[in-house]
């Protein structure tokens, strides 16, 4: 078993890490999730059917780590850099909303604020298709463009046109509805 574990790294480390690389274009990221790649080789060689090429199980395993790098750096982000992303802070109202909070409302006003805000984004939201529902949704979730691309099956940049579109509604629709972005 060693020795297949040591012919699989020897033979296909520096595709995993091309593959990475021409997906991140940061070394050390790519070193990084490559190594996982192999780690997880050693986890689950033995579970391998050998229902498809090695080399496809390989860049599968490949892919799935690059997709949870993803989601793990967009967790990471912070809400002020959103708030600069975004013309309203939708992440911030969501996890307020939802019971994600890291402070407490400062008053109760704020509470209703915020309840009244979400409840007026998800009926506005209804009036949107089904997709651009899907995406406004995952983006705010924190899902990157590729991701959303590859669970909806269209382009990322149709991705990005989709959310930046919903987005501009929303604005547009609060602002004439009264709700300011301060």
């Amino acid at each position: 078993m060693k020795e297949l574990i040591q012919e699989l790294f020897n033979q296909y480390y520096k595709d995993i890490y091309k593959y990475i690389y021409s997906l991140c274009r940061y070394t050390s990221i790519s070193e990084e999730i490559t190594s996982e790649v192999f780690v997880e080789v050693v986890k689950s060689i033995a579970t391998f059917r050998g229902e498809s090429d090695i080399k496809t199980w390989l860049f599968s395993i490949a892919r799935h780590k690059w997709y949870t790098y993803l989601r793990k750096k967009s967790t990471q982000i912070k809400a002020e850099s959103l708030h600069n992303l975004y013309d309203y802070n939708f992440l911030e109202i969501n996890q307020n909303i939802t019971g994600n909070k890291n402070n407490s409302f400062e008053n109760i006003n704020e509470e209703i604020f915020y309840k009244e805000l979400k409840r007026t984004i998800s009926e506005i939201l209804k009036s949107e298709s089904e997709l651009s529902r899907k995406i406004f949704n995952m983006r705010i979730d924190g899902y990157s463009y590729v991701e959303i691309a590859a669970i909806c099956n269209i382009s990322e940049s149709s991705a990005r046109v989709v959310f930046f579109r919903t987005k501009n509604k929303l604005k547009k629709i609060l602002e004439k509805e009264g709700f300011k972005n301060d």
